[in-house]
């Protein structure tokens, strides 16, 4: 934490100096009320540029607002970080100012916050503005893909053992495995443009959905196994516990990553952590769905190690509904809305019944 009220976010990186595009990460810190009702914060930031000779322009200076609309009592330290692109590279003077938060018609909704909020001023320089977006105050830059890809290694170690313990032909399997890896990284990124698309960003900078993955991979691990004459069901069962395990592992690069968070919270039970816009005390639920993954993985690894089901694939449809069962039940911990309104209860009676159906076929088998 700084000193004062204001941070600017900064990038030591000598060859990204003065590369456009250019922008400011600035963060204003606050202490939340201790007891009362949720109330919102609106926070102003001005500046102006600092360095150069040259007469000041229209991109020398700039003016923006940030408003929380539910700050939560009793939820502590309290970080409210915005962007400013499209200004002249330099040093800046910044200053933040705490502003009566406004309607949707411009009118006050609150005179003061109640509690005092300072003022705050501070100097700092421009960076590349792709680095500056994902910047802030609790964010891990390369935790996301450094975690993803160190649980797709996992997935790929794990499902060879069990391979190697299961008598398939491991080499095909592996090659099967990594081509469903990549069109499961472009199914990620087109599920989550297609449910996204009030976002406005490109497809290089917009996220990924693990929905998409699993049903891009999927169907690439039944198909092109088939063309590679591997027994799928086999093939499968001794997947799920690795695809698992990857998931327990990415989870974990979402949480320090900055996405996927949960709601935030005042009880003492919530962890520290930012969705790059507000860092705050929230529910911790990448590491609830983490464990949960784990616990999952754990189980369909021990059955693939001591049970032997006839019909094969069983062991990976209960592992997978399984994930996804509790996955819905965790949903209402995030701090995403939902985008459709039966979709929740939908998706758990159908995984519950496939889950049922699965744990049947094992135990009758």
């Amino acid at each position: 934490m700084p000193d004062g009220p204001v941070q600017v976010m900064s990038w030591n990186c000598s060859q990204l100096d003065g590369v456009e595009p250019q922008g400011l990460g600035l963060t204003y810190w606050f202490d939340a009320a201790p007891a009362g009702e949720p109330y919102p914060v609106s926070v102003r930031f001005t500046g102006r540029r600092v360095s150069g000779d040259e007469r000041p322009g229209p991109r020398d200076s700039f003016a923006a607002e940030k408003t929380i609309q539910r700050v939560l009592p009793g939820s502590g330290r309290i970080a409210v970080t915005t962007r400013v692109p499209d200004i002249n590279p330099g040093t800046w003077e910044v200053t933040a100012t705490p502003v009566a938060p406004r309607a949707a018609d411009g009118s006050p909704t609150q005179a003061v916050a109640p509690v005092p909020m300072p003022r705050g001023s501070s100097t700092g320089t421009t960076a590349f503005l792709p680095v500056v977006k994902v910047r802030a105050p609790g964010v891990r830059i390369g935790a996301w893909p450094a975690l993803v890809g160190l649980g797709f290694v996992a997935a790929l170690v794990l499902q060879w053992i069990l391979g190697v313990q299961r008598d398939l032909p491991v080499g095909r399997v592996l090659l099967v495995s990594l081509l469903a890896g990549l069109v499961g990284l472009v199914g990620a990124k087109v599920y989550y443009l297609q449910t996204h698309r009030q976002e406005k960003r490109g497809a290089l900078t917009a996220g990924m959905s693990v929905q998409g993955f699993v049903i891009a991979a999927v169907s690439v691990l039944v198909l092109a196994g088939r063309a590679a004459s591997i027994p799928v069901g086999a093939m499968l069962d001794v997947t799920a516990p690795g695809l698992l395990l990857g998931m327990t592992i990415g989870r974990l690069g979402c949480f320090f990553g900055g996405c996927c968070v949960g709601l935030p919270t005042a009880s003492r039970w919530g962890i520290w952590s930012s969705d790059r816009g507000v860092g705050v005390r929230r529910i911790p639920v990448q590491l609830f769905e983490s464990a949960m993954a784990g616990t999952v993985a754990t189980l369909t690894l021990l059955a693939v190690l001591l049970l032997d089901p006839p019909v094969g694939g069983l062991l990976f449809s209960a592992g997978l509904s399984a994930y996804t069962f509790g996955r819905q039940l965790l949903f209402p911990l995030r701090g995403v809305p939902r985008k459709t309104a039966k979709g929740r209860q939908v998706t758990m009676v159908v995984t519950g019944l496939v889950l049922s159906g699965s744990i049947g076929g094992v135990l009758l088998g």
